[in-house]
Formats: C-alpha cells, sequence, structure tokens
C-alpha cells in the first residue's frame, strides 16, 4: 500500500508565502517524477510543477519565478514553497507521484487528498 501525505495549506494573505509537503509512503520501490497540480473551484485540475528524481523542474507559467518545487529523495518528500502568492494562487493543491511499490513491476500514479491554499486580497 502506498499513499502520499500533505500538509501545509492554509489561508495567507496577498503577498505572503507557503510551503507545501507531501511524503510518500508505504512499500515503495522507486519514485519517479514528483509534482505538485491544482485545482480552482469550477476549472480544470493543472500541473503547477513537477521534478524528477535527478532534481529538474519545470513549472506553470503562471507561478514562475514565484514558486519553487524541491524533493528529498531519502525523505520520499517532495516540497512547493510558494512565495509573492496572489488570489488567483487560491485552489486545492494535490500532491502528484510516479511510483513503483515493491513487488510491482510498473509504475503507477498516485494522489494525494488535497490541500487547500487560499490567498486574501
Amino acid at each position: 500500500q502506498v499513499q502520499l501525505v500533505e500538509s501545509g495549506g492554509g489561508l495567507v494573505q496577498a503577498g505572503g508565502s507557503l510551503r507545501l509537503s507531501c511524503t510518500a509512503l508505504g512499500n515503495i520501490f522507486s519514485i519517479n517524477t514528483m509534482g505538485w497540480y491544482r485545482q480552482a473551484p469550477g476549472k480544470q485540475r493543472e500541473l503547477v510543477a513537477a521534478i524528477t528524481r535527478g532534481g529538474r523542474a519545470n513549472y506553470a507559467d503562471s507561478v514562475k519565478g514565484r514558486f519553487t518545487i524541491s524533493r528529498d529523495n531519502a525523505k520520499n518528500t517532495v516540497y512547493l514553497q510558494m512565495n509573492s502568492l496572489k488570489p488567483e494562487d487560491t485552489a486545492v493543491y494535490y500532491c502528484n507521484a510516479l511510483i513503483r511499490a515493491r513487488w510491482v513491476d510498473n509504475e503507477h500514479d498516485y494522489w494525494g487528498q488535497g490541500t487547500q491554499v487560499t490567498v486574501s486580497s
């Protein structure tokens, strides 16, 4: 059994910062790409940022220069540092990871439960 556990969401004023964390738990053989998605009310889920095991990151244009994704492979954890937050960043943020569990041949996509980020103007 593999699960992703998120933390760090909350309410912040515009211009503020938050840091999200997501840890993969369970019988894990390896973790490939990890990332963060978000979904605002009435909108589709969108990629915010992703990072490979080797540390290569990519970002949505809307967050470049404000958000930073990082990971600690030893802890099976990915982080999202969000600075200069804007009201339009308000959404439920979901952690995603491509994981190969022990005793399983293939990688599978796993999702966290989601954490609410609300940015007030």
